[in-house]
């Protein structure tokens, strides 16, 4: 977003080239929950990315002021087809890793790895959870209010976990609604937690459909 500022001169037109060449990038996290990030989650490995978000991603943008949109995950059962028990809201799994100064407020909750997929009760940890259904009109409204519709933004960023699972399938439906969808390569793991499973991923297919990749040095510049 470009901030107002009146009047003429050298700090105008200087201001006014800044703006001019920045792009309007929105980054969104995926499923950067405990269960799958802290030492004694349900589904922990070792990630790299978690390092990296929190000690150089998580910093820089706080002094900016950028903040991150963020999707979480609710996978209590019942969820046909899929036997996993986990992210239960009221546990330390369920809990983000991002800390609420950089972070909007209005957070997404799905129930499978597609984020179109909510559930009765979502995220109530003192109510039963009700059967997973597809709602693509509520995702739709949460991104049109959250990052803006895809007309408005040069590019949809994408850190995360997993980027074999969630973020991929949140790549998959960015950009079937038209997003530029790119996944910061420093800001992803897969859920092995193994650097050359990651790289294979990163650089190949089917990957590539959805999404491209950019470098956190690359990224830094259009920010």
């Amino acid at each position: 977003m470009i901030p107002p500022l009146q009047g003429g001169g050298p700090r105008f037109e200087s201001w006014r080239a800044h703006y001019k060449t920045m792009a309007d990038i929105k980054i969104i996290s995926v499923d950067l929950q405990k269960e799958f990030s802290a030492p004694g989650g349900k589904h922990y490995r070792p990630h790299s990315n978690v390092s990296f978000i929190k000690n150089t991603l998580i910093p820089y943008l706080r002094k900016r002021n950028i903040k991150i949109a963020e999707i979480i995950s609710d996978y209590r059962q019942p969820r046909p087809g899929d036997l996993d028990d986990s992210t239960r809201p009221g546990e330390i799994g369920y809990e983000s890793e991002l800390p609420d100064d950089v972070k909007l407020k209005n957070v997404w909750i799905k129930c499978m790895n597609s984020p179109i997929w909510t559930r009765r009760n979502i995220g109530n940890p003192n109510k039963k959870p009700g059967l997973p259904y597809q709602d693509p009109k509520a995702f739709t409204k949460w991104l049109n209010s959250t990052i803006g519709k895809p007309n408005s933004l040069d590019e949809v960023v994408l850190i995360g976990l997993t980027i074999d699972c969630c973020v991929f399938c949140t790549a998959q439906e960015l950009t079937f609604r038209g997003y530029n969808v790119k996944i910061l390569k420093e800001g992803v793991d897969v859920y092995s937690g193994k650097p050359k499973e990651k790289d294979m991923i990163l650089d190949n297919y089917p990957l590539a459909n959805w999404a491209d990749i950019i470098s956190w040095n690359d990224l830094k510049k259009k920010l």
